[in-house]
């Protein structure tokens, strides 16, 4: 998602427009690079057909995890009237091993019908046109209006297909500086983009445009990285890749060796941002505290609530345990598959918090295949295959949780290991399950649990929290990188 939002933003918000709205049909390169690194490539299309115009995204980058390689692909298209109306969009995504594809149409009412296919999984979704959400055309003719003055700001909403909701979009436009072009050194325009949505945050990405409008840069910080990608020709935007090793920025140094951190009673954090003027959101949760210390530091307590009996299926109001009731793409805990393996899982029991242990044990040996290959699974994708690594040992414990009518969640952040490949004494960008009990959400680790630790504890640091979906990691991935943990505190 975030490689097509900069595309999308780098292309039509920030710029790519002349100055008339009847513009004819164009494809655009650009080379995708991580910290100078040659990654993948990214095409931008314009088509016009009659009435109505086409606009596709595509974005196609490999990294190592763990010297594993994996691609993601995604495509998307937006079908407009010349006028900037939605009439339907398209999606593609392939960060695994199975594609999932997105349809949707929007009717004259507003009311927008998609249709989401992942393997032999079908699913229906009717919901209300996002109000003052554009797609690429209307988004490119707002752009038209703009004046490329330094300071001058402006916003949109921007409709996400492969979300199905909007992301508002503000454009900022800076001062003019020389910008490396691979090698070309020019005069561009900065304009500062900054994208926001419930899923994913606040994420920021610069843009580079010339006099006459054309986006020829976008950079964009990631886990103490920078993504850029860069205007150039068909021929070098898919020409071969290097090789960029992601899970090394996923490492953050211990103050000091930790021992058994899965069976503190509670352990206290002080984060320290690498860039004193930037900004660190931590979320507080029922499992950790979090004070903003008057010299710029965070103290972040995490201290595991333990699980208390209940009685399940859920039968409360919670607005946000409710919400993680609900089967989506990626967990799909309304599939025959997911509801026969949770029905294995729980038994006979009807204790929520007898049924979540289950569940997390259930997953820990169900995933025999532990593999960095997978870039992101659904969980029926991960109960066909049986392979997979912590995000997959995730949905499906999510998965298999709200089958029996148990509310659960995704949280993603980074929790403490004494291995993680050739570092010892680490803290690595990690995802588990959050499932709601007796009012209080309660941690699961089914990946921790894979290697004989009792799963959840004091060692985990929740940097945000989600619905399954692959969005609800940007804000993991955009926070590593931001921060140091300077100083560790534990309560046996």
């Amino acid at each position: 998602m975030k490689l097509k939002c900069l595309l999308l933003i780098g292309l039509v918000l920030c710029g790519c427009k002349p100055k008339t709205t009847q513009t004819p049909s164009k494809t655009e390169y650009m080379a995708v690079f991580i910290d100078g690194k040659k990654v993948g490539y990214a095409i931008h299309s314009r088509i016009v057909e009659g009435d109505k115009v086409k606009t596709t995204e595509k974005a196609n980058m490999t990294i190592n995890r763990l010297n594993v390689p994996v691609t993601m692909k995604t495509e998307e298209t937006s079908i407009e009237t010349l006028d900037g109306k939605p009439l339907g969009f398209e999606s593609v995504q392939d960060m695994s091993f199975m594609q999932t594809f997105i349809s949707g149409v929007v009717e004259p009412n507003g009311t927008v019908i998609a249709k989401t296919r992942t393997g032999q999984f079908e699913s229906t979704k009717t919901f209300a046109w996002p109000d003052g959400a554009l797609m690429a055309e209307g988004l490119r003719l707002v752009g038209l209006e703009q004046e490329l003055v330094e300071g001058n700001e402006y916003s949109a909403r921007l409709f996400s297909p492969s979300l199905m909701m909007a992301i508002d979009v503000t454009a900022k436009v800076g001062e003019k500086k020389e910008v490396d072009l691979l090698g070309r050194v020019v005069k561009l325009t900065e304009v500062t983009t900054t994208m926001t949505s419930p899923m994913t945050g606040e994420l920021t990405s610069l843009g580079y445009v010339d006099d006459e409008l054309n986006a020829l840069k976008a950079v964009t910080p990631m886990m103490g990285m920078n993504i850029e990608m860069v205007t150039c020709s068909k021929e070098f935007a898919l020409s071969k890749n290097d090789t960029a090793e992601l899970m090394e920025t996923a490492i953050l140094e211990s103050p000091k060796k930790l021992d058994k951190t899965d069976s503190a009673k509670s352990i206290q954090y002080t984060l320290r941002l690498k860039d004193t003027a930037g900004e660190l959101t931590i979320p507080e949760t029922d499992n950790q505290k979090v004070e903003k210390q008057a010299n710029g530091t965070i103290l972040v307590t995490v201290t595991p609530v333990a699980l208390k009996p209940e009685k399940f299926p859920y039968k409360g109001k919670d607005e946000v345990a409710l919400e993680n009731l609900k089967s989506n793409r990626f967990v799909q805990s309304d599939s025959e598959k997911i509801k026969s393996l949770a029905k294995e899982a729980v038994g006979r029991t009807k204790d929520a918090a007898e049924a979540v242990k289950k569940i997390e044990a259930f997953v820990a040996k169900y995933i025999d295949n532990r593999n960095f290959s997978v870039g992101y699974a659904t969980a029926l994708e991960v109960a066909e295959s049986k392979k997979g690594d912590c995000s997959e040992f995730s949905v499906l414990t999510a998965a298999l949780c709200r089958a029996v009518g148990i509310p659960a969640r995704i949280a993603v952040g980074v929790a403490y290991v004494e291995q993680f490949g050739k570092y010892q004494g680490v803290f690595g960008g990690h995802a588990w399950t959050e499932v709601y009990v007796d009012g209080k959400w309660i941690g699961l680790d089914a990946s921790f649990a894979s290697h004989g630790l009792d799963g959840y504890g004091s060692g985990h640091i929740t940097l945000s929290t989600g619905n399954g979906t692959p969005e609800g990691f940007m804000q993991m991935v955009f926070s590593i990188g931001q921060f140091e943990i300077v100083n560790v505190k534990v309560e046996k």
